[in-house]
């Protein structure tokens, strides 16, 4: 059963909106014609940025055994696996820097320290979800086939335990994309052949090796080495246990003669290492469910609060441009905050410019946001936003109430009217940014050629 509501296109002709499409490209064209070395620039420090927290925590976790080095090496390594996850993973891969033709900074060349293959998340995100976004039945990210986030997705009783299996997402998101990416319903239909998902679980399994080994064996060994040369160069005079696990565990069989030797030598050096060595796997732990958490919150917020739209497959038959543009702006939702917050959501909380200009180096979406909110004031269509408190609380209690069965969708906004607190007579935000809009240029639109981008909107005319 479809349970409907009026699509925001309803009051637009055909011609206004084609009009409305040529005006979204016009945006796209007039930021790429911009583009030069201060955008080059941008994505170069946060690169260096990244990896600089990422050596600051790595050194101070030398020192892990310690709590406030913990604390701080814990930190500086969770904010930089957000940066290397948001800022620069998804958006170097989505192709948005791409027009440099850096060898380095390029979505064919490009991977990230998560469990996702570069291959199969750009096809099941850059392509699926960023093509038929919001479509259902086509964009596969609606709930991530395993979450009822919209009224009519047909209930089934493993819909009750989803706001369970939400928190475990939650904590482990990044092995959940992984395995969303190899499209489990085409898996368990048959309609993917076993040596896709036999090359799919190779990839997959190839990146968990690769993470685990670094996270949860190198590092610490690292750490651990370093505490055993640093007790050496004191003479033993450093604090640590007095017997180690290991020698714990071997003591218990004492009693019948076997390995304690072995333990005695264990309790005299390896305490110290040991500790060390669980401390910063622990450290490691705890970075990467502050990444995936953080990534979770602020994707689930950009596309299921109540103010998103999603549209079947009968709706958007023969799809002009201009109403693939709009089915973008409406199916996403931003999330307000600070510079500091944009740059650490990877300017996802711009979701809606995202997805309009999927293929934009990210640093330009609070740029072309103004004009965003101009169009859709004009033409009398919502421009989603919101807090990121409010949006978070919206999806966690869509999320528990279509556990159930029932539910019909939350009220949509209405036409944006400018910004809250404008004066009257005042012109909005978005009117101030009106007359540098240009009329039309027949350059490149969304699907500007790129190794990341695969979006397929409808040609221009």
């Amino acid at each position: 059963m479809s349970i409907d509501i009026e699509s925001p296109l309803a009051h637009l002709s055909d011609d206004t909106i084609e009009a409305l499409g040529r005006e979204f490209d016009a945006i796209h064209d007039e930021i790429y014609a911009d583009l030069g070395e201060r955008d080059r620039r941008y994505i170069k420090s946060v690169i260096a940025a990244q990896r600089q927290l990422a050596v600051a925590g790595r050194v101070l976790l030398l020192g892990s055994v310690s709590k406030p080095a913990w604390l701080a090496g814990t930190a500086c390594l969770g904010m930089a696996k957000i940066l290397e996850n948001m800022e620069i993973g998804h958006n170097v891969m989505h192709g948005q820097w791409d027009w440099m033709n850096d060898p380095y900074i390029h979505s064919s060349t490009w991977d990230w320290d998560t469990a996702s293959t570069a291959k199969a998340w750009k096809h099941s995100h850059n392509y699926i979800h960023h093509t038929y976004t919001n479509i259902r039945g086509k964009d596969k990210d609606l709930g991530y086939e395993i979450m009822r986030i919209d009224p009519n997705q047909r209930w089934h009783p493993v819909y009750l335990a989803q706001p369970f299996y939400n928190v475990v997402l939650m904590a482990f998101f990044e092995w959940g994309v992984a395995l969303h990416d190899m499209d489990l319903e085409a898996v368990r239909s048959g309609a993917k052949p076993l040596k896709e998902v036999w090359q799919d679980l190779k990839g997959i399994g190839g990146k968990a090796r690769a993470q685990v080994v670094k996270d949860y064996v190198g590092w610490p060994l690292i750490s651990a080495g370093a505490f055993g040369l640093a007790q050496l160069a004191a003479r033993g005079r450093l604090g640590q246990p007095a017997t180690s696990k290991a020698g714990r565990l071997l003591r218990g069989n004492r009693a019948r003669g076997r390995w304690s030797s072995v333990a005695d030598v264990f309790d005299r050096m390896l305490p110290g290492m040991e500790r060390t060595f669980l401390a910063t796997a622990l450290a490691d732990f705890t970075a990467n469910i502050i990444r995936n958490v953080w990534a979770h919150g602020i994707i689930f917020c950009g596309h299921f609060p109540d103010q998103t739209y999603t549209f079947s497959e009968k709706e958007v038959e023969d799809e002009t441009r201009g109403g693939w543009y709009v089915r973008q702006l409406v199916g996403a939702a931003n999330i307000d905050g600070s510079p500091l917050f944009h740059i650490i959501s990877g300017n996802l909380g711009y979701q809606v410019e995202h997805h309009l200009y999927p293929d934009m180096p990210s640093t330009r979406y609070s740029e072309v946001a103004p004009k965003v909110k101009d169009i859709c004031e004009r033409y009398q269509l919502p421009y989603n936003s919101g807090p990121l408190m409010q949006q978070w609380g919206m999806v966690h209690r869509t999320i528990l109430r279509l556990a159930f069965p029932g539910g019909k969708p939350r009220p949509k906004p209405g036409p944006y009217r400018g910004e809250k607190g404008t004066d009257a007579g005042k012109r909005s935000e978005a009117a101030a940014f009106r007359s540098r809009v240009p009329a039309d240029n027949p350059a490149a639109g969304p699907e500007h050629d790129s190794g990341g981008v695969e979006v397929t909107p409808p040609p221009r005319d």
